[in-house]
């Protein structure tokens, strides 16, 4: 192992449990871990504004990620840094979403624009981020200074699909990559959990070799490149298991808990 100054960790499916839940252990281990001298700091797919309730039970002193990147704020919601997509790329990846028979979502600011608010996963997503949507007539024209672009289908491999074509439309232009089975997110080329890593170093002032991450996604592996040390929770896939250095347990088993626990405080229990 080596030396960790900083713990980066992805939110759903990682530092959460599969009901949204942040558990007493999970909430220890992280102020043990403040204990032991290392900081904490998380990121998200979802807006700063869908993470503000973790914010007093972790007592976040470092910038929070939103986004995957898009957003960093302060724990006060103050504006740090902002990377939109690009019109003209926002418009097509609206098409290119809709192409392929995924419901596409927007998120501008703090707002989140939607067109059906009964199509999948709506009423959950506003249930988790603790806000309501804003339902227009059509997103694809509400697309000045958007923060994220995100398409939505239960058809995992419709989504798959979509995201393997947006990263050949875009990869030069936008970074497209799974929050969740049935997400794509699509976000500024600089906007990636690699580059929170490479923010938080610099912002820190902690070298990226002294930083753990830990999460479940295929987006969390820019991540894992980045930093020191990385753990892939259990309830990841296997494409995402073998990119990181240590396989902790599953979010509904204090994966997360267990992993600061074991791989970063060192416990044997």
């Amino acid at each position: 192992m080596p030396k960790i100054s900083l713990v980066l960790a992805d939110v759903d499916g990682t530092l959460v449990n599969e009901e949204k839940v942040l558990t007493k252990r999970a909430q220890n281990a992280v102020s043990q871990l403040r204990r032991a001298g290392i900081r904490f700091a998380i990121t998200s797919g979802r807006p700063p504004l869908g993470m503000a309730m973790l914010f007093d039970l972790l007592e976040l002193d470092t910038p929070i990620a939103g986004f995957n990147g898009g957003l960093f704020v302060k724990p006060d919601l103050t504006i740090l840094e902002q990377k939109t997509v690009p019109l003209d790329v926002a418009s097509e990846a609206v098409d290119l979403i809709r192409k392929h028979g995924l419901d596409a979502w927007v998120y501008r600011g703090n707002d989140w624009l939607i067109t059906n608010a009964d199509a999948p996963h709506v009423a959950r997503e506003a249930w988790t981020v603790k806000f309501e949507p804003k339902i227009v007539a059509d997103v694809g024209k509400e697309l000045d200074q958007v923060a994220k672009i995100v398409g939505v289908s239960d058809d995992f491999d419709k989504v798959r699909r979509c995201e393997a074509d947006a990263q050949a439309a875009f990869g030069q232009h936008a970074t497209a990559a799974r929050s969740q089975p049935y997400y794509l997110d699509i976000t500024n080329k600089e906007a990636n959990k690699g580059s929170v890593v490479e923010y938080l170093s610099s912002h820190l002032n902690v070298p990226a070799g002294e930083i753990a991450t830990i999460g479940d996604q295929p987006n969390d592996v820019l991540m894992f490149k980045k930093s020191g040390f990385s753990i892939a929770m259990g309830n990841a896939s296997d494409e995402v298991k073998i990119q990181a250095n240590a396989t902790a347990g599953s979010y509904n088993d204090e994966g997360f808990a267990k992993a600061m626990e074991h791989f970063i405080l060192g416990s044997s229990d």
